[in-house]
């Protein structure tokens, strides 16, 4: 769903020179969408058929320019595939704080943890694609 919500954040904002790929910690290569991935995404507009899952490795850490993790987890696998200094937890970097700064893998979870998980996505998100157009020395407060 990030996928999708991101990339669909980014048109809306003309930015099609920034493109957002999904990878997970637990993902089996080339499996589909969950179910309730696929439905609650339907819902708004997206269509995840074409999706197919894939495990975050250390060339596509090294390919990325950026790397926002839902969890803690996702941060920490990142880091040690070689992602220190591009891998955030998507809350901080869209400005969030503590537990806020998380996002809850729904997978197994009801048609209303999925919709609370897209919610989430596409509220940090949006606070993530506002970041990147930000001037650089605004962007990165205290890193300059």
């Amino acid at each position: 769903m990030a996928e999708a919500i991101a990339r669909r954040l980014l048109a809306a904002r003309g930015r099609h020179d920034v493109a957002a790929w999904s990878a997970g910690t637990a993902a089996w290569d080339g499996a589909p969408a969950s179910e309730g991935a696929y439905l609650i995404a339907l819902e708004h507009g997206l269509d995840l058929s074409a999706h197919r899952a894939r495990q975050i490795t250390t060339d596509i850490v090294a390919s990325a320019d950026l790397i926002l993790g839902m969890s803690p987890h996702h941060v920490e696998r990142a880091l040690a595939l070689g992602g220190k200094g591009k891998t955030h937890l998507l809350g901080e970097f869209a400005g969030r704080t503590g537990a806020t700064a998380q996002v809850d893998d729904p997978f197994g979870g009801d048609l209303e943890e999925y919709r609370t998980t897209f919610d989430r996505l596409e509220e940090l998100l949006a606070g993530a694609v506002e970041r990147l157009e930000k001037p650089q020395a605004d962007a990165n407060p205290g890193d300059h």
